[in-house]
């Protein structure tokens, strides 16, 4: 019996594919860094977007369970939707007081908990820094910043569903 294999790389073909980028805009500048980055790479790939903004990264995993919740993402139902997957896109720079670690915390686990539960293909990009100017290093360098980096993980996970898909088939 011969088997069959998924890495979730790059496939030769295009991937026709619509993504919802979901960008926290509490530190603006950047949050711009992360969506240039990750909208270069989007267009590199052929794909399209929509981009939803919320006030910060504890809003995102609930811009995300929103999107499910109204089927307009992914779910376990394997119903067609409008979008393949999702990019979240923030920053988490530490304080004076235990609240970083909350937000990094919660806004993490929830997002993922949302995306499997869900069945989501999500690439994440929310930056938990010390400072300002590592977030900037981070965010920054176009298809080189995070904001490519979650996107390259979100085809990657968008092929393997796919790849699922038809195995299943």
């Amino acid at each position: 019996m011969a088997g069959r294999s998924t890495d979730g790389g790059d496939d030769a073909s295009p991937l026709k594919a619509h993504i919802l980028v979901i960008e926290a805009r509490y530190y603006a500048e950047i949050g711009a860094h992360l969506l240039d980055g990750a909208a270069q790479e989007m267009r590199a790939a052929g794909v399209t977007w929509d981009v939803v903004r919320v006030p910060g990264a504890l809003e995102i995993p609930q811009a995300l369970s929103l999107a499910a919740a109204n089927g307009l993402i992914p779910s376990t139902s394997l119903e067609p939707s409008k979008y393949d997957g999702a990019i979240a896109l923030g920053c988490v720079i530490r304080g004076e007081t235990s609240h970083y670690e909350t937000v990094c915390e919660q806004s993490n686990h929830w997002l993922n908990e949302t995306a499997i539960t869900a069945g989501i293909p999500l690439g994440n990009a929310i930056l938990t820094v010390e400072t300002e100017a590592q977030a900037i290093e981070r965010a920054e360098g176009g298809r080189k910043g995070k904001g490519a980096d979650a996107v390259r993980a979100c085809l990657s996970l968008i092929r393997h569903a796919r790849a699922f898909e038809e195995m299943a088939e």
